[in-house]
């Protein structure tokens, strides 16, 4: 089994599967398409972050792609549909950084609040400036969070813990946690906040969901925080309210292009702000974080190739089930029409193939059978199989 690590994934995912019997090759960088298309010849297991694209011309040319872990949160950077028409498992790392981009964002949202931006540039001009002047404390005002997910919670958490009060909103019914109360609509949370941070996911119906009209309607003097994704923020619109007054300061980590490789110049209407943060997608950017993004997605790949365990896949049906050892364990993933699981019994009975455990499971158009058997299968068995036109892709673990 090949697998190729790209764009600096951590040591520890490279170790966890070299243990498990990998060849492991690794590329510091991001790939371009046509690059990633040549390297994916022969690898099993494709490790990527969120610089490298893989396109649905990419896993045509990946014959013998299994599965591909996104060592990050998103996976906007991964032709979903393309991996389930091929059968292709993909895995992501939902909590591993979770802390990091917590912090961060608290330690934004306190440096724009104090104006430590701007302290901090007198300071390296030489001008001594000890004014009170648009310096607050964080104690006290309302912080507005769009999206509760798992970043969302943990920073009202933190958050009311520093003495905040927290509104949220989700288009998601959530659980409101501590004192955080909900907010009817992005409108009023907009209105009432001082503080306003965004934390939704990558999906395509997020896309520019804040612009002119969401910055108009914040609070006068308010602070922005975007740490989700680049491309549900208009930039143009956050300059426009900078330079008008109307937002007192912002920090924003990630953005609608991002430069591929460092060295690569940074290009941004918000250069040159005063008082705002601009950081190179670093939310979760810990050593820690990367540590365990490492374990964690590094251990569903090798799980996935070893014993076909799809618990926590982005996209194929969750199925979970214990080996016993001895087994021939047969991974049906299929079109999810009816009948599929008489079919694919009736025709290892017809084969006098006994069935010692299974499992099934669907999600949206795929379905996904484990199949635990005494004895090792014969080709007739594994031929027919693979012929089912409800077939999507068959694999054998002896």
């Amino acid at each position: 089994m090949r697998a190729l690590l790209l764009e600096n994934v951590h040591d520890d995912a490279a170790f966890a599967l070299r243990d498990a019997g990998f060849d492991v090759v690794r590329r510091d960088h991001a790939l371009g398409e046509d690059d990633l298309v040549a390297a994916l010849a022969g690898v099993h297991v494709l490790g990527l972050r969120s610089n490298t694209t893989l396109t649905a011309r990419a896993l045509d040319a990946a014959h013998d792609l299994l599965a591909v872990g996104a060592f990050c949160i998103g996976t906007n950077q991964i032709d979903l549909p393309a991996t389930l028409e091929r059968g292709v498992a993909v895995f992501n790392a939902p909590f591993s950084n979770t802390r990091s981009v917590v912090e961060l964002a608290l330690s934004e949202l306190i440096a724009l609040t104090r104006r430590l931006t701007d302290k901090n540039a007198d300071m390296h001009a030489g001008v001594w400036d000890k004014s009170a002047v648009g310096s607050h404390e964080v104690r006290g005002r309302r912080l507005g969070i769009v999206g509760y997910g798992n970043i969302g919670s943990q920073l009202s958490v933190l958050a009311e813990a520093l003495g905040m009060r927290v509104l949220f909103f989700d288009t998601t019914d959530r659980l409101a946690l501590g004192n955080a109360r909900r907010c009817g609509t992005l409108d009023e949370l907009l209105q009432e906040s001082d503080v306003v941070s965004l934390h939704v996911d990558g999906r395509s119906s997020n896309s520019g969901i804040f612009g002119a009209e969401q910055f108009a309607r914040m609070r006068r003097g308010s602070i922005f925080l975007n740490l989700s994704r680049g491309f549900v923020v208009s930039h143009e619109a956050l300059r426009d309210c900078i330079e008008s007054g109307h937002i007192a300061g912002a920090a924003v980590d990630v953005f609608p292009v991002e430069p591929k490789t460092k060295g690569q110049e940074f290009v941004s209407v918000l250069r040159g702000l005063p008082n705002v943060i601009l950081t190179p997608h670093v939310g979760g950017s810990t050593e820690e974080a990367q540590q365990d993004i490492g374990h964690f997605v590094a251990g569903k790949l090798r799980d996935y190739v070893a014993d076909g365990g799809t618990s926590l896949s982005v996209n194929l049906p969750p199925v979970t089930l214990p080996r016993e050892p001895g087994q021939t364990r047969l991974l049906h993933l299929h079109l999810n029409t009816p009948g599929v699981l008489a079919t694919v019994n009736s025709l290892l009975a017809e084969h006098g193939v006994n069935i010692e455990g299974q499992l099934l499971s669907t999600r949206g158009t795929l379905g996904y059978v484990v199949t635990d058997i005494a004895d090792e299968p014969t080709d007739d068995v594994v031929e027919d199989l693979r012929a089912l036109p409800e077939t999507v892709r068959l694999r054998v673990l002896r």
